[in-house]
Order: C-alpha cells, then structure tokens, then sequence
C-alpha cells in the first residue's frame, strides 16, 4: 500500500462528498433571492410559499455541507503536514478570512432565514437571505483563492530549506489576484448557479409531471430555466477564457487536458473524444478538430499549442483522467446550453409544460451539473501533478513523514461508512420535504394567515374564483385571469 496514493484517495473521497452541497447552496441561494425579490416587490404570497420551501432545502443542504467539509481541514494536518506547514502562511489568511468575512455572515443570518418568517419584517427577511447567499459565495471566493495559489502562486517568498521551508505572503493582493483565481472564480460560481438552477428545474418538473403544487411549480421553473440559461452560456465564455489562462500558467495540464503528446509543426487540433495512450504517445479511437485548440488558444489555427514532450518526463501529469473528466465537462457543459435554450424557446411559444417528454429530461438533468462540478475539479487537480503547489512543492514530498498506510486505509474506511450513512440522512430528508411540497396558498389561508400578507384579501380573491398569478401577467390581460381562461402555460 502507497502512503501518498493512499492519502490522496482520502482527501479526494472527502472533498468529492463534501463538495456535492457548496454549489448547491450557493446556487439554491441565488433562486431563493430572486424568488424573495418578487415576493417583496409583489406582494404575492405564492411567491412566499416558494420562499419557504426552498429555505427549508436550503438548510438541510447547508447543515450537511457544513458537517462534511470539517473533516478536510484535519486532513492537512494529520496527512499532509510537510504541505500545511509550507502552505500555513498563506492559507492561514485565506481560511481566516473565509472564516470572518464569509461563514460568520452567512451562518449569523441563517438564523433569522430560517426562522424569522413570522418574527421580522418582509425587507429584514429579504436582507437576511440576501446575506446568506452572499456569505455562500465569499466562502467559494476565499477557498478558491486559496486553491487557486496552489496553481499560480504569487506574491510570496520562500523561508527556510528542505523539510522545513514555508512560503510566506509578501503582497497579499497579489496572492489573493494571483494568475488564476479570478478566472477560476467566475468558473466556480457558475457551475454553483447552474447546479442550483438545475436542481430547482428537476423538482418542479417532477412537480408538474404529477400535477401537484402545479401554479407554484410554473413559477419556480420559469425562474430557474432563466438562471439556467444564462449561468450555461456564460459558462462557455469563461471556460474559453480559463482555458487560454491555463495555456500560459500551466501548459502541461492543458496538453494532458487535449491528449496532445507530441509538438507538432502548424496548428494543433482539438479532439473531442478518443482513448489516450500513454505508450503510443498517441489518441485512439479520438475524433479531432485540426487546427482548433491553436485557434481557441492562440487565435490563430497555424501556431502550434505546447505538447507534453516539452517538459521532462518526471514533471508531466497523467493524461487518461484529466483528458477523459475535462472532455465529460465540456460535453456537459453543452448540454446545459442546449437543454436550457430549448426550454426558453418552448417557453416563449407557450409549449413547454405539454412536453413531457422535455420535462423528464429535467427531472433526471440534475445530475449533469454535479458531475460536472466534481470532473471539472478532479481534471484541475490530477491536471496540476506531481505537484501539490505548481513547481514548488511535489505531492510526494508533502506528506505527514509519521503516518503508516494502515492507519490511512482504516480511516477511509471509517470515513466512507460516515459519509455513506450521511448521505442517506440527506437524501431521506429531501426525499421527504419534496414529497410534501410546498404549503398550499388555502391552507395557509385556512390557518389564520401570515404576517407577510393579507389573508382577508386572499380569501376575497379565491371566493371569486381567481387564481393567483404573476404580477406582470396580471398586467398584461387587465387583471387576474379567472382559472378556467388560463392556458396551460399562462
């Protein structure tokens, strides 16, 4: 058993089940604004009982992730001490300011998210879930920061040799702004806004192939696909732009990204598929694209790309993972684009909730971001190796020298059994808040009331047999449509 494959398995099984909720909640959060927005500008209380529901998501998800990601930060001590004391300088500000600026933000108004409903005010309650989605993404902005110094460091200098040298920061707005992070940023924080969106989408069409909570479902799903589109086709310019960054700071891990081997007069092509071969130094079974990566890289399809045969052999990273784990991302990532305009378009022809077959394509779709989400990561990881921090620090060097492999075999067994019974708490527990919905406009009604709305004018409006309906759709037919006037997709 090999102590450095053995530690590396560990941390990737752990971040891997950690980060299957930090883009869920920061995605499920920015739906939860936008829905809260309409409710505040509106008045509508459909637009509340969204609110509530995707709150009550909202928490499990984050209570999970929280309980999840502890475990990570134990793991650079008791695994990768030579790595923690190399890097303590310049991820003890990050995770510090992580700490302060985002979590205390984000967990000090989740309090009154959760449970300020009937206590505080419609524009308090707003703020409150405005500052923990905010929280939310200066968390993914410091962890980023952090990991993005590992690719490109930047504004620090070297203290100590050997075994006992550490960076330490020298400009810090220069570690934070290093060469990648605010590229891999924009990259992080839409793939969360396209898995939240996705997630949305997938419970309401659920939803709406059932025929329960059907008016509030609409509502959700018409949000969503916006979210949905937009954060996809945004996606597309930032890989290429995150991709050009990588060509100059790390060209060995684009090369392993491509399958591309060996330098080559002229332009480079771009394969969209095949089977790398290590031996043959060659793609099999690969479609390519002449000339594509030099022209998406260079602008220019004749100058050629950077090959894995320019750096020494002791410094190129596997091939087979980051090549296969960033084609599924891209591939994908194309689907999100096509799926999420199709909807829009059907949207805008009034055809989109009697396609069912569309529908259940959205129910199952949700599983597209989070293995995007977590390939895009494994391919910018296994892509930076043998190095922990890029041509500083090499992986193998990085470990706790005191650690036998037995110990670490017999903590990833403890930890998958943990994460596995986690795991099925948190899906239970969804399974069980979808099942049940949303809460019913009449029931709430029935009950008294909310502090947020008037109930008397609720009841008012369903005595005269009217359903609610969006603001700007009331105010394109004069008022609001009685039930049995309403289209399908009205």
């Amino acid at each position: 058993m090999d102590l450095v494959f053995l530690s590396r398995l560990q941390f990737a099984l752990t971040i891997m089940f950690h980060y299957l909720f930090p883009p869920l909640s920061i995605g499920l959060g920015l739906i939860m604004v936008i829905i809260e927005a309409r409710f505040l500008r509106t008045g509508d209380p459909a637009y509340e009982s969204l609110a509530r529901f995707w709150t009550r998501i909202f928490a499990v998800n984050f209570a999970v992730g929280v309980a999840t990601g502890i475990v990570m930060e134990f793991e650079f001590g008791t695994n990768w001490a030579t790595y923690s004391r190399f890097v303590g300088d310049v991820f003890g500000s990050a995770l510090a300011a992580e700490g302060i600026f985002a979590f205390f933000l984000e967990s000090g108004f989740l309090a009154v998210l959760v449970f300020g409903w009937d206590r505080v005010s419609r524009r308090t309650h707003f703020f409150a879930t405005l500052m923990v989605f905010l929280g939310s993404m200066f968390s993914a902005v410091w962890i980023v920061i952090a990991n993005s110094w590992q690719q490109t460091p930047a504004g620090f200098h070297i203290v100590g040799h050997g075994a006992e040298a550490r960076a330490e920061i020298t400009n810090f707005w220069a570690m934070v702004f290093n060469p990648s992070s605010v590229h891999r940023l924009g990259h992080v924080l839409l793939g969360s806004f396209i898995q939240g969106a996705f997630f949305v989408l997938s419970v309401c069409a659920w939803y709406i192939l059932k025929m329960r909570h059907e008016d509030l479902a609409k509502r959700s799903f018409r949000i969503a696909l916006v979210v949905a589109a937009a954060s996809s086709v945004l996606m597309l310019v930032s890989g290429h732009e995150q991709a050009k960054a990588v060509a100059v700071n790390q060209p060995a891990k684009l090369a392993a990204f491509e399958g591309h081997f060996k330098q080559q007069p002229g332009g480079t092509g771009m394969y969209l598929f095949g089977v790398p071969d290590v031996k043959a130094q060659r793609v099999r079974d690969g479609v390519s694209i002449p000339g594509m990566l030099s022209y998406l890289v260079h602008d220019d399809a004749s100058k050629p790309v950077t090959a894995l045969d320019r750096f020494p052999a002791d410094e190129r990273p596997p091939v087979q993972i980051p090549f296969q784990t960033y084609h599924l991302m891209v591939a994908l990532g194309m689907f999100f684009i096509g799926v999420s305009l199709l909807g829009l378009f059907l949207l805008w022809r009034k055809r989109l909730f009697s396609q069912r077959w569309l529908l259940w394509v959205f129910v199952v779709a949700v599983l597209g971001p989070i293995l995007a989400n977590e390939s895009g990561w494994v391919a910018a990881e296994v892509g930076r190796q043998p190095w922990v921090v890029y041509g500083l620090l090499r992986t193998s060097d990085a470990v706790s020298a005191v650690l036998v492999p037995q110990q670490v075999l017999a903590s990833i067994i403890m930890f998958g059994l943990l994460y596995l019974a986690l795991g099925v708490i948190w899906v239970t527990v969804l399974h069980t808040k979808i099942q049940h919905g949303p809460e019913p406009i009449e029931e709430r009604v029935a009950a008294g009331g909310e502090s947020f709305f008037d109930a008397g004018s609720i009841r008012q409006d369903h005595a005269r047999g009217y359903t609610l309906t969006e603001t700007e759709h009331e105010e394109d037919h004069g008022g609001a449509l009685p039930s049995s006037e309403r289209g399908e997709d009205s």
